[in-house]
């Protein structure tokens, strides 16, 4: 007792000291508050005011992420936060500057959709829930210790379960939120097993300042692979990848089309984050050979490429189609992250970036469609092409960029990922990696077939019934931003230093 008491101050003089790195994230918690108290006092009026101070305080967070770069700049390259509890440095800012961009563009989008805003409740809770799961989303980028992932990864988590069911009067809805549910609490359980595991077999949690490598590498390797499985399988749950993707088709069709969007992007972003950060205190130690990260990686990589985009040739619903395709585009990101270098990292946020811009305007344009003409189905595209021109030929740039074809910001992520995955390769000569460019090449020719499906209907398959147009000041706006992230896609596929110089 009389240690703790004497350790008290050195303690708190940490804790403050870490707080000006830590200034997005008090801000986030700020305007996490003042969301929720704005709620509470305009009620079901709120609505458009939420709206307004979401958007501009993501723009402060913004602002106060690139602050962070040149506050390390000044005091290093690196910083632990909070007792070693957090990790600041410039890969994960860039994360966060990911996250927070496109926060903000969801948060535009939640409020043009027609039928997420006839919601008797209203979208004053959904902007609060978004806010709060952006915090998570950053402590999970910057989480270093087991104990601060499990609750950041529980954060997002939660946040995500009350988006996927928050239309709760839509039956498919609300058991797309139950499936989600039910898949994430046996993956936390599984997680939280691997990491007591970790705990008893090393007495730290803490990946660089305690035991934790040091005694990983003095235990059976059999039962350390067991434990850094389990952890890896929370962390999948995020990623989606095989197979731990069971519940992404269900949930991304039932869930409604913004949330979608946000299930599919920036919770993805946060958890490649989190898998960096976990594999670089195993990865660069020549002497850890306890568990062959990169073999995992890459049969996971190769295995998640090949089930996403085989089953995606099959879907007939777009928003299963994109759902699919996401898992593909997770198996294809890991490639990246199977390099353990700085090359491998700078692909890989710039192919998150590249398929997050495709990704948020192909599902603003589902939506669209939906909204005006009730289409939801590849058979109800079917002659839209010619009636809705503009949104049909940026449906058609954004599948461009998502499959990865030249003159696209798709096509240069996925250009870059495989130059660092070769420049490896090239060094080493590990089967693995050659294996998964193979792969990789493969798929992207197979992602062809079901892409070229929406342009097909769109353009060359006759209507049988005219269906219903309708329009709306929401339905204006979907074109608007829709179109602008095709310019940007298009403008990344032709000057991709643009985004590089920037993360």
């Amino acid at each position: 007792m009389n240690n703790l008491l004497a350790s008290l101050p050195d303690q708190l003089s940490k804790t403050i000291g870490s707080l000006p790195y830590f200034n997005p994230e008090l801000y986030l918690a700020g305007l996490f508050l003042l969301v929720l108290i704005t709620d509470l006092i305009y009620g079901r009026y709120s609505d458009w005011v939420c709206r307004v101070i979401a958007a501009a305080g993501l723009l402060v967070i913004l602002f106060k992420d690139l602050q962070q770069i040149r506050l390390l700049q000044l005091h290093g390259d690196t910083v632990f936060l909070f007792n070693n509890m957090l990790l600041l440095h410039k890969t994960g800012i860039s994360f966060k500057l990911i996250i927070d961009f496109f926060a903000f563009i969801l948060i535009i989008y939640f409020g043009l959709d027609k039928r997420l805003k006839a919601h008797p409740k209203g979208l004053s809770d959904l902007y609060t829930i978004v806010i709060a799961s952006v915090l998570g989303l950053h402590i999970m980028i910057m989480s270093v210790n087991l104990l601060a992932v499990y609750l950041a990864v529980e954060m997002v988590s939660l946040a995500s379960y009350l988006l996927a069911a928050y239309r709760s009067e839509n039956g498919f809805s609300a058991e797309a939120g139950l499936k989600y549910v039910l898949f994430g609490a046996v993956s936390s359980a599984i997680m939280l097993y691997g990491i007591s595991l970790l705990y008893s077999l090393t007495g730290s949690l803490d990946y660089f300042g305690g035991n934790l490598v040091p005694g990983l590498m003095a235990t059976n390797p059999a039962i350390v692979s067991v434990a850094i499985i389990m952890v890896l399988v929370g962390i999948g749950f995020k990623l989606s990848f095989i197979p731990m993707h069971f519940w992404v088709p269900d949930v991304y069709q039932g869930a409604p089309t913004p949330v979608t969007a946000y299930l599919s992007t920036l919770p993805k972003v946060a958890a490649f984050a989190l898998l960096i950060n976990f594999l670089i205190p195993f990865a660069f130690n020549v002497k850890w050979v306890s568990f062959d990260f990169r073999l995992f990686l890459s049969v996971i990589g190769t295995i998640t490429m090949i089930a996403g985009n085989f089953a995606a040739v099959w879907q007939k619903n777009i928003k299963r189609i994109l759902a699919y395709s996401s898992i593909g585009h997770t198996g294809f990101a890991l490639m990246a992250v199977a390099t353990f270098t700085t090359q491998g990292i700078s692909a890989l946020l710039f192919y998150l970036a590249a398929y997050i811009f495709a990704n948020i305007a192909a599902l603003m344009l589902v939506t669209y469609f939906a909204d005006v003409t009730g289409a939801e189905d590849l058979d109800g595209y079917k002659g839209l092409g010619l009636k809705h021109p503009v949104a049909a030929i940026s449906f058609v740039v954004i599948l461009i960029s998502l499959a990865g074809l030249p003159v696209s910001a798709g096509f240069n992520g996925k250009l870059l990922v495989f130059s660092s995955v070769y420049s490896v390769y090239e060094q080493n000569h590990n089967i693995w990696l050659l294996i998964l460019m193979v792969t990789g090449a493969l798929t992207t020719v197979v992602s062809l077939f079901y892409y070229i499906k929406i342009p097909l209907y769109l353009f060359l398959k006759k209507q049988e019934v005219d269906n219903i147009a309708s329009s709306s000041i929401g339905v204006k706006w979907l074109i608007v931003v829709s179109v602008i992230l095709t310019f940007i896609v298009l403008l990344l596929g032709v000057f991709p230093t643009y985004l590089v110089g920037i993360l």
